[in-house]
């Protein structure tokens, strides 16, 4: 076992833990620790403890000391030079015209190192910015992009509840919000009404969404009939998901009747949905039937008006002969036959009007 506790170095900021040695320390009071970055000034957020040193992360670092009235004053003295500091540089990026916006300025507790944070939409070249500022202030420059929510826990500020803004008061880490824990909790939609400062969704959506979902979880659906102790069935037409009651609507003729049960008091009947398989049974059907309507018919059957004959087979009119036939009018003759009129004479023999005499040897 080892003796652990907490330390915040900024609002809200991240918890880290550290070895208090033989320090008596309380939550609120004020410390020097180690970090990597050297000696910085932290707030201790938990009480000393005494955990597995298995679930400690290593190394673990101690605390230096209490804060002394000489530490006291300095880091007030820090304060006014960083606030004197970020009024510097927000001037230095508008002579630059860099599309950026500077939050705040951090002093280290040894003087030695200034972070600025900024936020932009895109990547920002600074280099000549992170000069200019070297060469006022004379320390190492540092500079931070961060993101809205950010810059909103740094700022701090009013939420529309009235009270001061969740992440710059006890939210450690920004955990995922999403529109479906507005559906599940029954929010309007209204993008004004469940954004936050930070133009964002509500982090305090996120609080009640695992109770809201254990409580929707025995609700009806909109729609399903309820059937009550005494065999009545209506129609659920309303919820009141915190109070676990329902709203059932009876119609008899021509007369209607709504009444409040207990969610306990009821048993319900989802809708009823088409079967899945039945619409597939009748999906195949249909595409059968279009398939033999539009099937081609078979190689060797063929549609009247336009078909094709069978190989070997000739349609009537304008049919082609089978080889080794010809059609009479206009038919060619087979080879070897030649066509009575204007047909040419075979090899050797010669036409009678205006045929051409066979050429005379010369003797």
């Amino acid at each position: 076992m080892i003796k652990i506790v907490g330390v915040r170095f900024r609002s809200a900021g991240k918890v880290y833990y550290f070895d208090p040695k033989d320090l008596q320390l309380r939550m609120g009071d004020h410390v020097i620790a180690e970090t990597s970055k050297g000696l910085d000034f932290g707030i201790v957020s938990t009480c000393m403890k005494m955990v597995d040193e298995e679930l400690v992360q290593q190394p673990l670092r101690a605390l230096v000391r209490k804060t002394t009235p000489e530490d006291e004053e300095r880091i007030e003295a820090l304060k006014g030079k960083e606030k004197e500091a970020l009024k510097v540089c927000r001037e230095k990026v508008r002579e630059h015209e860099l599309d950026m916006k500077m939050v705040n300025a951090e002093y280290s507790f040894d003087g030695t190192k200034v972070l600025f944070y900024f936020t932009a939409d895109g990547r920002v070249d600074f280099r000549s910015l992170v000069k200019d500022l070297a060469g006022i202030f004379h320390v190492r420059i540092e500079l931070r992009q961060i993101g809205v929510r950010d810059e909103t826990r740094m700022l701090g500020g009013i939420g529309i509840c009235g009270r001061e803004l969740c992440c710059s008061t006890f939210l450690r880490e920004f955990q995922p919000v999403s529109i479906k824990m507005a559906k599940e909790q029954n929010l309007s939609l209204n993008p004004t009404k469940i954004s936050g400062t930070c133009g964002r969704l509500m982090c305090c959506l996120k609080n009640e969404e695992d109770t809201y979902e254990y409580l929707n979880a025995r609700m009806p659906k909109l729609g399903e009939e309820a059937v009550t102790a005494d065999g009545q069935i209506g129609k659920v037409v309303e919820l009141d998901v915190l109070h676990q009651k329902v709203r059932v609507l009876f119609e008899e003729e021509d007369t209607k009747e709504m009444e409040v049960f207990p969610v306990e008091q009821l048993t319900f009947r989802p809708k009823k949905k088409k079967d899945p398989s039945q619409q597939g049974k009748k999906s195949k059907a249909e595409k059968g039937e279009k398939s033999a309507k539009a099937e081609k018919p078979e190689k060797s059957e063929r549609p009247g008006k336009g078909e094709k004959p069978e190989k070997g087979e000739r349609p009537g009119k304008g049919e082609r002969p089978e080889k080794g036939e010809r059609p009479g009018k206009g038919e060619k003759p087979e080879k070897g036959e030649r066509s009575g009129k204007g047909e040419k004479p075979e090899k050797g023999e010669r036409s009678g009007k205006g045929e051409k005499p066979e050429k005379a040897r010369k003797g």
